[in-house]
């Protein structure tokens, strides 16, 4: 990673953490942050079973079992997240039942942080049956990587003085070590299939993709002065198993 990139690297992410920590401490904005959390790690689920079965299917019987427990393990980090929205009396919007507007009937498309991150690449070269091993592993490296900082962070700035906050707290410590985990087998992986120096020269190509997608994603937060659709909405309390945030 050349000079220029690293500097921007720290910039772009220093503004995200700044965003996010924010958005977290503060109780009105928590509960959506949350659900965009939800959504993003439960979605994975289903392209990381995918690719477990695919790497089976292949032989790499190794890296078949890694992304099985990925995907157990990031099913896992969406159910913390739904019983932190529950200890605040909140769940996610099911949007598949949401009736449909103009709006919702056209194309969905990528978020400017995924459209910057995988520029030059189309949603069917990134299904699971076709994506190349290494844009995969190389990309996801660097996501891994950089969730168990982010989430470390974040999981500082929670008040250890209430108790839900304290116990996402614990949550979101627990889910950073197991993104740490991600990280490690992803990068033994690449290790598997290719030298060190093309690994690190992938592995750069990736980070200063991560970059141009965060510089992209803070642009449009700033576009909309902060503001996002809601992701929640208000739910009857009820009693829920707190050793959701333990194990």
């Amino acid at each position: 990673m050349n000079f220029l990139t690293h500097i921007l690297h720290l910039a772009a992410s220093g503004a995200f953490a700044y965003y996010y920590a924010a958005q977290i401490r503060d109780s009105k904005t928590r509960p959506n942050i949350l659900a965009g959390f939800y959504f993003a790690e439960s979605g994975s689920v289903p392209f990381l079973s995918a690719l477990s079965d695919r790497a089976a299917a292949e032989g790499d019987t190794w890296l078949a079992a890694k992304l099985a427990k990925h995907a157990s393990d990031e099913t896992r980090h969406g159910k913390i997240f739904a019983h932190a929205l529950q200890q605040l009396n909140k769940q996610v919007i099911d949007f598949k039942h949401q009736p449909q507007t103009t709006s919702t009937k056209k194309p969905q498309q990528r978020s400017p942080f995924f459209a910057a991150f995988f520029e030059g690449y189309t949603q069917e070269q990134l299904k699971p049956g076709v994506i190349d091993w290494d844009v995969f592993m190389a990309s996801t490296y660097i996501l891994e990587l950089d969730a168990s900082k982010d989430f470390a962070r974040m999981a500082k700035v929670l008040p250890d003085n209430e108790s839900t906050a304290r116990n996402l707290k614990l949550g979101m410590l627990n889910i950073a070590q197991d993104e740490t985990g991600h990280a490690a087998y992803l990068y033994e992986a690449m290790m598997r299939r290719m030298s060190a120096t093309e690994v690190q020269k992938l592995v750069d190509m990736w980070r200063t993709r991560k970059v141009n997608a965060l510089l992209a994603m803070v642009g449009g937060i700033l576009q909309r002065n902060g503001e996002t659709r809601s992701l929640v909405q208000d739910s009857a309390p009820s009693e829920t198993d707190s050793q959701l945030v333990a194990t």
